[in-house]
C-alpha cells in the first residue's frame, strides 16, 4: 500500500531533504509540495492525500491554522506536525487544531519515517519529549478534557454519520449512503461536536478513537450501512 503525501515547509531545502529520505521507502509517494498555509490548504483540497507532513512556522498563514482549515475542508487528510521547538504551548495547539502526531526537526530520518506511517494509517506518533509536554498540557486543562458519552449516548443515526465521517466521507458522502439532506448531514456533525467536546471534524473523529468509542460503534454497528 503506497500512501500519498503534500510536503508544506517554506524552505525547499527541507522539503527536498524528505523527499531524499522517502525514495528509499516504497509506500510513501510526494504529491505534491507547498511553501506556505494557503497554498498547502488549496493543493490538498484538491487532490486530497493520506497524508500532510506540515511546518508551523509559515508565511500567510502558519501552519495551526492550515491544519484547522483542512480538518474542515478535507478531513481525510492528516497531519504529522512538524516544528524546531517542543514548547507546551506550539504542542497543545497542534493538537487542538486536529494534528495527530508532532515530530520535532532534529529527529533522525528512521523517527520522522515512523512518524508518518503511523500517522498515514491512522494512528498518532508524539516523541518522548513532546509527549511529556502533551500530557503536562492536559494534566494542567490546557486541552480542557470534558467528560466524554459513551455509545449509548447517541442515537443510532448519529452513530453512522460517525462512523462513516471517521472513514473519510464527505457530507455529501454521508448524504448519498444515509439517504438524507446534506444540510441534515451537517446537523448530525454539530451535534456530535457538541457531545463529544469536538470543535472540529479532525478533534471529533480524535476523541472517538480516543474514547474507543470509535471502535464500539464499528465492532456492535447494526443499523444499515
Amino acid at each position: 500500500m503506497s500512501f500519498s503525501i503534500v510536503l508544506v515547509d517554506d524552505h525547499q531545502v527541507l522539503r527536498d531533504a524528505i523527499k531524499e529520505i522517502l525514495v528509499r521507502h516504497s509506500d510513501f509517494q510526494v504529491v505534491g509540495e507547498a511553501g506556505s498555509g494557503p497554498e498547502a490548504v488549496d493543493l490538498c483540497r484538491r487532490i486530497s492525500p493520506d497524508l500532510v507532513v506540515m511546518d508551523i512556522g509559515l508565511p500567510g498563514m502558519n501552519g495551526i491554522e492550515a491544519t484547522g482549515e483542512l480538518a474542515r475542508h478535507c478531513p481525510h487528510a492528516r497531519v504529522l506536525m512538524l516544528s524546531m521547538y517542543d514548547d507546551q504551548d506550539s504542542v497543545m495547539a497542534a493538537v487542538r487544531s486536529g494534528a495527530r502526531g508532532f515530530v520535532l526537526k532534529k529527529a533522525c530520518a528512521t523517527e520522522l519515517v515512523d512518524a508518518m506511517r503511523t500517522v498515514a494509517k491512522g494512528g498518532t506518533y508524539f516523541g518522548a519529549q513532546v509527549s511529556d509536554k502533551l500530557l503536562s498540557g492536559v494534566q494542567s486543562g490546557n486541552l480542557r478534557p470534558q467528560p466524554r458519552p459513551g455509545r449509548e449516548a447517541l442515537s443510532p443515526r448519529e452513530r453512522q454519520v460517525l462512523r462513516l465521517t471517521a472513514d473519510g466521507k464527505s457530507n455529501k458522502e454521508v448524504a448519498t449512503l444515509l439517504h438524507l439532506e446534506v444540510h441534515t448531514v451537517r446537523s448530525y456533525r454539530k451535534s456530535l461536536m457538541a457531545k463529544l467536546g469536538a470543535s472540529n471534524v479532525a478533534q471529533l473523529i480524535q476523541v472517538a478513537n480516543a474514547t474507543g468509542l470509535l471502535d464500539n460503534i464499528r465492532s456492535g454497528h447494526s443499523e444499515g450501512v
